[in-house]
């Protein structure tokens, strides 16, 4: 039969409807672009001689179709991988408690940008500035929506065509292709690098000081480690040549964690040693050992933060209500002394023989539903903490082990619940799906043994 012939048996867009159920199990835009889809593909099957199928098969295919296009692209996820601060999986997840607060502010009017004392225009910034200055012993803060964009802002507003000199250990990438020599000739600053990659003296900054010279820069090597014949200036010792030359000296943190940190050996440096150290300009993340919301933290002398705030590019990476709630609520925790309610600080803190207990109990749940040819048993393990944070840590976990009889079954297996509802984000480890309950809450165990048996049922 022809092409012709057979796209006449193709059922019109007003048959298609007619047959739909009511009510509408999703949206009617959704059925419309479903419908529109299908039969762009039943044209072009019937252009390829193939037979469309009946109409009660096309609606089945456009209900399945609208019910996928009807789903939101940004859902939450399992992360059984054992990385906290995970970068694709939305970095550190912030606590209920926070987030009411977030949506009392966005369900109603708010103060943004509104004092009531005064009853005129306010500032969006005041609302966590005293805060995180009180927190980290700063004079002023402000925040913009990432420390990418705080980095840039800073760079632009203090040394735009003029030197800065960093160094060349610290001429750093992170991910998405952020890197310090991009960003600061895009803020139009002048690059200045200085020192070998495993060493640099203080010597090496003064004799590149000149009347060009704007500022100082650290960069803190947050997402790489360099060990062996190495040496570098202390914050201290930078500040130190600042004073004397009569330069402010500016350090990206990265990471931002707020009290000293020492994990595997390995020591992260706080904001608030930094700050006391007399660093003018402090940049740091929000979302990543802060456990906070994304945003881009500044931190330092008056003069210069209030610089930054009338500098034109402020609006551009200015944050919005959402962020500024989460972000001062998180702020006031820590201030509280709540932080380690925070989920990032919980799932650090939480103790390996917890970690274990879950994972047997989860282990013999599963057992207990599983009825497909797999081992379920559970191993040691450990969790990262990710983000660029303290790269080479490794906090001591436990992992919950699927191993199928099937080779190719751990492949099919991980597949199958990375595409579940709601997706489970696992991995691969010589031949078994490996589930790392240290990132795990424990209030999604039960629907993870849901979509763990549901999985099972539909691969192996």
């Amino acid at each position: 039969m022809q092409g012709p012939d057979i796209r006449r048996k193709i059922p019109a867009v007003q048959k298609i409807w007619q047959s739909m159920p009511s009510p509408l199990p999703v949206a009617g835009y959704w059925i419309q672009r479903a419908i529109e889809r299908t039969l762009l593909d039943l044209r072009d099957q019937a252009g390829r001689g193939e037979t469309p199928p009946p109409l009660a098969a096309v609606v089945e295919q456009v209900l399945a179709e609208a019910r996928q296009l009807a789903l939101p692209s940004l859902v939450p996820v399992i992360n059984a991988t054992g990385v906290m601060i995970h970068t694709n999986l939305g970095r550190s997840p912030l606590p209920a408690e926070i987030m009411e607060a977030v949506s009392r502010v966005s369900t109603q009017y708010s103060t943004l940008e509104y004092d009531v004392e005064s009853g005129h225009r306010g500032s969006r910034h005041d609302h966590v500035a005293r805060v995180l200055a009180e927190l980290v012993g700063a004079e002023a803060a402000m925040v913009v929506n990432n420390n990418a964009a705080a980095v840039l802002m800073a760079l632009s507003a203090l040394a735009r065509g003029r030197e800065v000199i960093v160094s060349r250990g610290e001429l750093v990438e992170i991910g998405g292709s952020f890197r310090i020599p991009e960003v600061m000739a895009l803020s139009g600053a002048v690059l200045r690098e200085v020192g070998a990659t495993n060493k640099t003296h203080a010597r090496d900054y003064t004799g590149a000081i000149n009347l060009e010279t704007g500022l100082l820069l650290k960069v803190h090597q947050s997402n790489f480690r360099v060990v062996g014949f190495t040496e570098g200036l202390s914050t201290a010792e930078l500040v130190k040549i600042g004073r004397e030359k009569g330069l402010p000296v500016m350090e990206d943190l990265g990471s931002g964690v707020i009290d000293p940190l020492r994990l595997d050996g390995v020591v992260e440096p706080s904001v608030r040693e930094v700050v006391q150290a007399g660093v003018d300009i402090v940049t740091f993340s929000g979302d990543k050992l802060l456990g906070g919301p994304q945003a881009g933290i500044i931190v330092g002398k008056a003069p210069i933060i209030d610089r930054l705030k009338k500098y034109p590019l402020a609006r551009a990476v200015r944050v919005d209500k959402m962020t500024l709630t989460a972000l001062e609520w998180t702020i006031r925790w820590y201030l509280e002394g709540r932080s380690q309610e925070l989920p990032l600080w919980k799932m650090m803190s939480e103790t390996l023989d917890s970690v274990q207990e879950r994972a047997a109990e989860l282990a013999a749940r599963v057992r207990g539903r599983v009825l497909a040819p797999v081992a379920v048993d559970t191993a040691p393990g450990f969790a990262q903490i990710g983000g660029g944070s303290m790269p080479g840590t490794q906090i001591p976990s436990c992992v919950l082990r699927i191993t199928p009889e099937d080779a190719h079954g751990a492949q099919r297996l991980e597949q199958r619940l990375r595409l579940g509802n709601p997706p489970v984000i696992a991995r691969i480890s010589h031949g078994s799906v490996i589930f790392d309950l240290r990132t795990i809450f424990p209030s999604q165990e039960s629907l993870l043994i849901d979509t763990i048996v549901m999985a099972l049922q539909e691969t192996l």
